[in-house]
């Protein structure tokens, strides 16, 4: 008398396990793809591609972290050559001093501004005088914000009977801000200081 409703109701026991079974199976699944998905998408991000006479070459792009040291180093060198390499000549001197002043704080312009009340500019100018920068070493501290560095160059300045050979040691201070043309590496130099600028050597021309 009861036999059928037991297997009634086994029946249904077994289909509810069924379909909780196939949910649970279909959700994990999804939460598969979309995993899988998301990993390719990001995969795909990071490739680069650069065209080379003709060709297509695949890059892979790091991460900012793994980046930092190097983009940090070529800043401090980007500034410091357009900073202090210099000629006779208004127009190039407005252009690379305004090229430095992207990728540096309210320090370097009132270090500018500075130089330029005091004639230095002027100066190179009427001497026809030529300034130039090679940058030996660049030590950097990423352990804390905002990144300390200390920079070490040789500084030349040709003049028509000499050639003055300088050390130039300058320090200061790199935070992130956003990337642009104008400063492709994304960091602003903070609290820049010229530590040490002495001759080193006299040439006579």
């Amino acid at each position: 008398m009861f036999t059928k409703p037991k297997q009634i109701e086994a029946a249904f026991q077994q289909i509810r396990l069924i379909c909780l079974v196939t949910i649970v199976g279909a959700w994990l699944f999804a939460a598969f793809v979309a995993l899988h998905f998301t990993r390719k998408m990001t995969e795909a991000q990071n490739r680069i591609y650069i065209l080379s006479e003709g060709r297509a070459m695949e890059a892979r792009a790091g991460d900012r972290e793994e980046n930092i040291p190097v983009e940090a180093r070529d800043h401090v060198k980007n500034f410091e050559a357009a900073f202090f390499t210099l000629d006779p000549d208004d127009k190039a001197i407005a252009a690379t001093i305004g090229r430095a002043l992207y990728l540096a704080d309210g320090s370097v312009k009132r270090l500018y501004d500075n130089l330029k009340e005091s004639g230095y500019y002027n100066g190179i100018i009427a001497g026809n005088i030529s300034q130039r920068v090679g940058v030996d070493s660049i030590s950097l501290d990423t352990r804390s914000y905002p990144y300390y560095f200390r920079c070490f160059a040789t500084q030349k300045i040709i003049r028509a009977t000499s050639i003055v050979t300088r050390n130039l040691v300058t320090e200061g201070w790199l935070r992130n801000v956003a990337k642009s043309d104008n400063n492709p590496h994304g960091f602003l130099i903070e609290r820049f200081n010229t530590i040490e600028n002495k001759d080193l050597k006299v040439e006579v021309r």
